[in-house]
């Protein structure tokens, strides 16, 4: 069995805290599999999670298109990286596990996966906000700091019952398109990244556009619409800010240490 630091794979940097990687391991592999672990945890910390329903995907390199998934049946606060199941794009276990996966898994996931070659990380979900904004003809608005960031980069896609069907899976990857964000219609939301982290940061800010959106609506008095241009222009100031690319992993870090910190009750004396 291999040690591997924490502070040098993935999200994790905890500097006290070490890993094991199974023998035989890829260490790309086990690195993406510590990624999408925390990521689950994530999810299950900031209340996104779903019992045991929806799912975050992670393709693995190589020209099988196999991807991690979480097992059917564990809380998001159950997935490890160990127990992360890895999968054809067909859904079918590539490698023993006691778990299986979700058929939904493999009409979503394993339809983006196959399809989009950049669609690297999918995220789905059924938050409360998220599900709101779905059922909503007009969807998500662009008109909030947060939505004006996503404007032109959203799909949508009609609702055909729970998703199980194969033969969906080409209608679903129609709506998506080149977007990265969808809404799935009185269903949910999903979103996909050339990364984990890139994925996690786009999720990040359709969740807060979905709350505020939400909140909103909910509030008497008239509306402010953003102009056309001011959305646009909000999107290209922010890759402006962000021309390397390096923001979504610094934070997705920061909120894994926040995670950590306050699961292991271990808060930054502010007094140093």
């Amino acid at each position: 069995m291999n040690a591997v630091d924490r502070k040098n794979v993935g999200a994790l940097a905890l500097d006290a805290v070490t890993v094991t990687m199974p023998a035989g391991m890829d260490p790309h592999e086990w690195s993406l599999r510590l990624d999408l672990a925390a990521c689950y945890q994530v999810f299950d910390f900031l209340g996104w999670h779903e019992s045991i329903f929806n799912h975050i995907s992670l393709r693995v390199p190589g020209a099988e298109h196999h991807y991690l998934v979480n097992p059917f049946g564990l809380n998001y606060c159950e997935v490890t990286a160990s127990n992360l199941l890895k999968v054809g794009v067909d859904g079918v276990n590539v490698a023993t596990s006691p778990w299986r996966g979700n058929p939904a898994a493999f009409a979503i996931h394993g339809a983006i996966h196959s399809a989009r070659e950049d669609a690297q990380c999918v995220i789905h979900t059924h938050t409360t906000a998220a599900m709101a904004v779905a059922c909503k003809r007009a969807g998500l608005r662009h008109d909030d700091f947060y939505g004006a960031l996503l404007q032109g980069d959203v799909g949508y896609h009609d609702f055909e019952g729970i998703t199980v069907r194969s033969d969906e899976r080409e209608r679903l990857v129609a709506s998506l398109g080149r977007h990265n964000v969808l809404v799935l219609r009185n269903h949910g939301v999903l979103v996909t990244g050339t990364s984990l982290p890139h994925a996690f940061f786009r999720y990040w800010t359709l969740q807060r556009a979905c709350e505020v959106q939400a909140a909103a609506l909910g509030m008497g008095g008239a509306d402010v619409i953003l102009d056309e241009a001011v959305r646009r222009q909000s999107g290209r100031d922010a890759s402006a800010f962000d021309p390397a690319g390096s923001l979504p992993r610094v934070v997705f870090d920061a909120v894994v240490r926040r995670m950590e910190m306050v699961r292991f009750r271990q808060p930054v004396d502010w007094r140093q």
